[in-house]
């Protein structure tokens, strides 16, 4: 297939194209370089010159934090929207959308909404869709991996609050394996929570983010939730990572059954080793 991937020098999509390149697909890549400018991409007419001789359009662009002229409203909603309806359009009928665990009728975040506008527009098309909704994730080169392996790393590690908000952690071999079977399924139309099968406080997580580096144990620093919240009205400025609202998101704890996903991919996911913090998705992520 020739496959419009977005967002394709990102972590998912740098991942996804690989995989996709490995299974035989021909992948467009949407970027600047190439003459995209997700912010100048507003109208499904802007999309329709870049759709001719596509046989499925994957988005996977996404900002974890707004920065200068990247905007969620622009890059989450406006510009896929238009996408998604250009895709109607021209007659792409496979088309596959990279949103966020927690964006759904609980959220609250600019982050999670304006994934979720984006989300209810391809719903309402005339397409084969999917809705895929990725927990945290974790692997080679992912940019909230990286500053969580930071941390983890410092002489105490400092947690919000107890550090006892949970998370779901999975491994980007399945945020890709799900996406290449979503690709190839005749059952479309589904909306899939991506999402690793341990359930593991944040603290917990840091602990063994430290110990896969070959380090030993360490105690933590209890940061009282004002105190990081007021550190991250500052911090937002030097990474767009250290946003006020991922913190909100973290204390709330985004979780979800992974049997569906299972069930999809026909096997069990993956469950955390040392080695998968320092790996890529392929080859695990091509299911064809």
């Amino acid at each position: 297939m020739r496959i419009l991937l977005t967002g394709a020098s990102g972590f998912i999509g740098r991942n996804l194209r690989a995989a996709l390149l490995a299974a035989g697909h021909e992948v467009v890549a949407a970027s600047r370089s190439s003459g995209i400018d997700f912010r100048q991409m507003l109208t499904a007419d802007d999309w329709l010159p870049h759709l001719v001789g596509t046989d499925a359009v994957i988005n996977s662009v996404g900002i974890i934090g707004e920065c200068g002229s990247q905007r969620f409203d622009v890059l989450h909603t406006h510009a896929p929207a238009a996408l998604f309806r250009a895709c109607e359009h021209a007659g792409v009928r496979r088309v596959l959308q990279i949103s966020a665990l927690g964006a759904d009728d609980t959220a609250f975040s600019p982050y999670h909404l304006s994934k979720k506008a984006a989300d209810d527009c391809l719903r309402s098309l005339d397409l084969d869709w999917f809705v895929l909704r990725p927990s945290l994730i974790y692997g080679h080169g992912g940019k909230s991996a990286e500053l969580f392996m930071r941390l983890a790393a410092l002489p105490m590690i400092p947690v919000v609050g107890d550090g006892q908000q949970m998370l779901q952690p999975v491994h980007i071999s399945d945020v890709v394996a799900t996406t290449m079977q979503a690709l190839v399924t005749p059952e479309s139309g589904q909306t899939l929570d991506i999402v690793g099968t341990e359930i593991i406080s944040f603290a917990d997580w840091l602990q063994r983010m430290r110990e896969v580096q070959g380090l030993r144990p360490a105690q933590f620093l209890q940061v009282p939730f004002g105190l990081c919240m007021a550190s991250a009205r500052v911090g937002r400025y030097l990474n767009p990572i250290l946003q006020p609202d991922n913190l909100r998101m973290l204390k709330v704890g985004y979780r979800a059954d992974p049997k569906p996903v299972e069930r999809f991919l026909g096997r069990a996911l993956l469950r955390s080793t040392p080695p998968l913090f320092f790996t890529d998705a392929t080859p695990f992520g091509s299911t064809s």
